[in-house]
């Protein structure tokens, strides 16, 4: 992220909170076994801020006089050999635009008198353990010096209410890495429909969906590959991906990278055979039609929930028709039977995070209308689990999901995942490495 860029977010940052102070405070390492660590992932709000990626970083943002303070790990050339090149005070003052730097070990004695001129605090609970205990203290402290005139914040307010809309509408640099990243997502679904045949394991496809990632720059997936074969399609988190295709099995492939940050999220539904049954076949037509439909809704001035209900309608049509369902329209809509079948909602936000940050409803409480900027999912699905009873049996252990990422502009939606086969055609030809 570019220093102009996170300037620029600043301001409308220092503009939205009015007055006071915010601190942000980067997520903690999380242990891999006794002495090693997962792949560190910056905290999305402070990197969305300053750029910073470093962990243990605590960022200080004074909205009066416009000015970010961080607090970063010191230049260490023992750990920087073990863990890496820190950029130090020095460097967050030169490469970030901070316009003061020290090291993170000066915290607790320069942060009262950053916190004291003022009379409201932006502090986000729950993501730092420490720099809740910290502004705990400060806050009794605070409260004890009841005489000083700068005695400090009396109100605290959670930064997020500002920050996840903020992050909500994607500025054209936002954009164009989403877009890097779901191409290259797409390529990665190519490779992994390319190698899938009955007999292969679902963890060669998962292999060939994460080279691809890496081959191409990405940090790696933007969360655990699901790579799930014949039964294991109705598990919606399932990720052991340790099974042997089946011949005759669908494969259902859900899987995003992450790109500098952002992510991209995708899935498709493919038999590893190149050939559908009927009854996939039949499953397959109608989430197709279900996603289109959706996807037809996601312009500027739709509710959010508008999305999903698109889906739903063509998805209770479907299950009537195929005799999964059976009764009166309007009487199984009221009942909301199609959720038996239809187990998750349709669409989420994405960027930084897979499940991107931003309320999905208004000041009102009403589904959010959708404006050009934001950036969904869109993927419904249809699962058959393997013990549900009174259905006709070809159809059991049967689950199909397809799932897009879509940009909402002003001159309707614009699909940034398409470089991933669907259309049936294009998908049975690019299975096993067969082209049209």
């Amino acid at each position: 992220m570019k220093p102009d860029l996170c300037r620029r977010r600043r301001e409308r940052f220092y503009s939205e909170m009015g007055e006071g102070v915010a601190l942000l405070f980067a997520t903690p390492r999380q242990s891999l076994g006794w002495d090693l660590h997962y792949r560190y992932r910056p905290d999305p709000d402070l990197r969305y801020l300053t750029g910073f990626s470093e962990p243990e970083t605590v960022a200080v943002l004074d909205a009066d006089r416009r000015r970010l303070t961080l607090f970063v790990p010191p230049k260490d050339r023992e750990r920087e050999t073990w863990e890496g090149r820190r950029a130090g005070p020095e460097g967050a003052r030169r490469d970030f635009g901070a316009d003061a730097a020290f090291p993170v070990s000066e915290l607790e004695r320069r942060l009262p008198d950053l916190l004291r001129r003022h009379a409201v605090l932006f502090h986000a609970l729950g993501v730092s353990e420490k720099g809740d205990r910290l502004v705990a203290d400060l806050l009794a402290r605070f409260r004890r010096e009841a005489r000083n005139r700068k005695r400090g914040p009396v109100v605290v307010k959670d930064p997020a209410e500002i920050l996840h809309e903020m992050r909500l509408l994607k500025e054209p640099e936002e954009v164009a890495v989403l877009a890097r990243s779901c191409a290259i997502a797409a390529r990665a679904h190519r490779d992994a429909m390319s190698v899938a045949a009955p007999g292969r394991f679902e963890y060669e496809l998962a292999a060939a969906l994460e080279r691809r990632f890496v081959k191409e720059g990405a940090a790696g997936p933007a969360y655990a590959s699901i790579v799930a074969s014949g039964a294991n399609a109705t598990i919606l988190h399932y990720d052991e991906n340790r099974r042997r295709i089946a011949p005759g099995d669908l494969v259902l492939v859900d899987a995003g990278c992450e790109l500098d940050g952002y992510a991209s999220d995708i899935t498709r539904t493919f038999p590893a055979s190149g050939r559908f049954t009927r009854p996939q076949r039949r499953l397959y037509d109608a989430v197709l039609a279900a996603q289109k439909a959706a996807i037809a809704r996601a312009v500027p001035g739709a509710r959010f929930t508008e999305v999903h209900e698109a889906a739903r309608e063509t998805l209770l049509d479907a299950l009537l028709g195929i005799g999964l369902l059976r009764g009166r329209r309007e009487t199984l809509k009221k009942k909301n039977a199609a959720q038996r079948f239809c187990l998750h909602n349709t669409s989420h936000w994405l960027g930084l995070d897979v499940h991107d940050r931003g309320r999905y409803v208004d000041g009102k409480g009403k589904p959010r209308r959708l404006v050009p900027g934001m950036v969904l999912t869109v993927e419904p699905g249809l699962y058959v689990r393997p013990d549900e009873k009174s259905v006709p049996k070809e159809y059991l252990g049967l689950g199909v999901r397809i799932e897009d990422d879509v940009l909402v502009t002003e001159n309707g939606p614009r699909v940034l995942t398409g470089g991933a086969p669907k259309e049936p055609a294009d998908l049975l030809a690019a299975v096993g490495g067969r082209r049209p």
